[in-house]
């Protein structure tokens, strides 16, 4: 906005012996003028007939228990449903099923290939010290490792505190050659779930680092915050081009911890790993689809879900069953209106997440392909698990920005605080925000969610029905709205 004509008079006036003066009284004047101009600006006002809409779909999902229902169904009629498995096929079918009994249009699945990883037989994996003090410890191999020669390996442990510490360290010593690497780093438990990334990396990339300065085998502290005995489960970081020709694998924290005491003792360690690990060959998983078809403008596309597998060790109650029984709860809420919203709902059970988001980045790749990208307004994926939603971020276009704050004005009667307009979108959302597509994230509390993360102790005793039903309060009232309001996110 323009400045007044005064106000620049008032500048030029100024001597130079009185800038110190202006500087700061000048700058008083503008904020004190940006507060009144911006007050004087219309705020968007959602139409009453959408907001009553939406108003009591928020308030109906707080007193629902159907998100539970779901998530209790997933966990105790499929269990653990790793990509590429039986298991996964039995997920995908429970989810037409699912999606059918409650009315969505258009369920299917779409396939897409699968080059399968398993560990062999997890009852086969065995880590254990040598020396100096024998005893077994509780690890499990990372999605991706290589299986260990016949018989296992036996090496001396080269410990590095952290992640950079391995990442930093000078290749041309070859002190690594034959040795085992282990990485300690320890995840930071937060709100915002931030501790995870950086803690992640020795996951994702410690094999090749230690695989290209000659180790034999890479351990590392499990990528979590809990001090139970059971290792946390995930997938490295694979290349298109190469393939890890090294075991890798996680530890307990416990015994991490002991690793870490006896070497803190100054004791040379030798450790023996043993898996079965390994690529099995190509096969087929999919992405379980079902919709609810737009009342105006069906071209147009509103894209929520969760992903449904997990890792083999889990039943996924948090990760992602939740996400699952919050979005399609809250989609059945708005499908069981008098009319469908304006545009098209598409609720998405993503596959292969766990693995390296294989199948939402074949859903991206399919919709280039077929011309519709640009015809999907905005997406949202839950998977943090099932703790209440905290805050709300989105990432769209400037313009789009005040019906966003008056849809985040509805939601805070739940507790939820409107961030910043840098949303990921969620993992599975990812490849299609890559390819242009707007993008909002209704964030859950994530200061617990990794105590049970990729372990056998995500279980459905860790989900709270009263919190999924805020979620799915939440869900409803803002996937009604971006279905309903007439706005352009991409600001177009």
């Amino acid at each position: 906005m323009k400045i007044p004509t005064q106000l620049t008079l008032l500048k030029s006036s100024f001597t130079l012996k009185h800038k110190p003066f202006f500087s700061l009284s000048f700058g008083l004047l503008l904020l004190v003028f940006a507060f009144y101009s911006n007050a004087e600006e219309p705020m968007f006002e959602i139409p009453s007939d959408a907001l009553e809409t939406a108003r009591e779909l928020r308030d109906e999902g707080l007193k629902s228990s159907h998100a539970y229902s779901i998530v209790k169904g997933l966990t105790t009629e499929v269990g653990p449903r790793f990509a590429g498995t039986e298991q996964d096929k039995r997920a995908q079918e429970w989810g037409v099923e699912l999606l059918t009994e409650l009315g969505f249009a258009n369920v299917r699945i779409e396939e897409f290939p699968l080059n399968l990883w398993t560990r062999g037989n997890p009852g086969d994996e065995v880590v254990e010290i040598s020396s100096p003090f024998p005893q077994p410890l509780v690890a499990l191999s990372l999605g991706g490792s290589a299986a260990t020669p016949e018989g296992g390996i036996e090496a001396e442990v080269v410990f590095f505190s952290n992640f950079d510490a391995l990442e930093s360290f000078d290749a041309s010593e070859d002190s690594l050659s034959g040795k085992i690497v282990y990485v300690n780093d320890r995840m930071i438990a937060a709100q915002t779930a931030e501790g995870y990334s950086p803690a992640n990396r020795k996951r994702l990339n410690a094999w090749r680092l230690a695989e290209d300065r000659g180790a034999v085998g890479v351990l590392i502290r499990s990528v979590g915050t809990s001090n139970n005995r059971f290792p946390h489960a995930g997938v490295m970081r694979i290349p298109e081009d190469r393939s890890p020709k090294i075991p890798a694998m996680a530890l307990s924290a416990p015994d991490a911890d002991q690793l870490e005491r006896i070497n803190a003792m100054g004791e040379t360690m030798k450790v023996k790993m043993q898996t079965y690990a390994g690529y099995r060959g190509e096969v087929t998983s999919g992405n379980v689809i079902g919709e609810i078809v737009g009342s105006e403008a069906p071209e147009e596309i509103v894209v929520i879900g969760g992903h449904l597998d997990t890792w083999d060790n889990s039943t996924g109650a948090l990760d992602d069953a939740s996400g699952i029984g919050i979005t399609v709860a809250a989609a059945k809420q708005i499908l069981d209106l008098p009319e469908a919203p304006r545009r098209t709902i598409r609720v998405i059970l993503w596959g292969a997440e766990e693995v390296g988001l294989i199948g939402a980045r074949a859903y991206a790749a399919a919709r280039e392909k077929d011309g519709t990208l640009a015809n999907h307004v905005i997406g949202s994926e839950s998977d943090l698990g099932a703790a209440p939603v905290w805050r709300y971020r989105t990432n769209v276009a400037e313009s789009a920005l005040p019906a966003m704050a008056a849809v985040a004005r509805e939601l805070a009667p739940l507790g939820i605080l409107h961030g910043n307009n840098e949303s990921s979108g969620g993992p599975d959302i990812f490849p299609l925000k890559e390819k242009g597509m707007p993008v909002a994230r209704l964030e859950q509390q994530g200061m617990k969610m990794f105590e049970f993360h990729h372990t056998p102790n995500d279980t459905l005793d860790k989900v709270v029905s009263s919190e999924l039903a805020q979620n799915q309060a939440a869900w409803a009232l803002w996937t009604y709205l971006m279905a309903e309001l007439d706005v352009d996110f991409r600001g177009k």
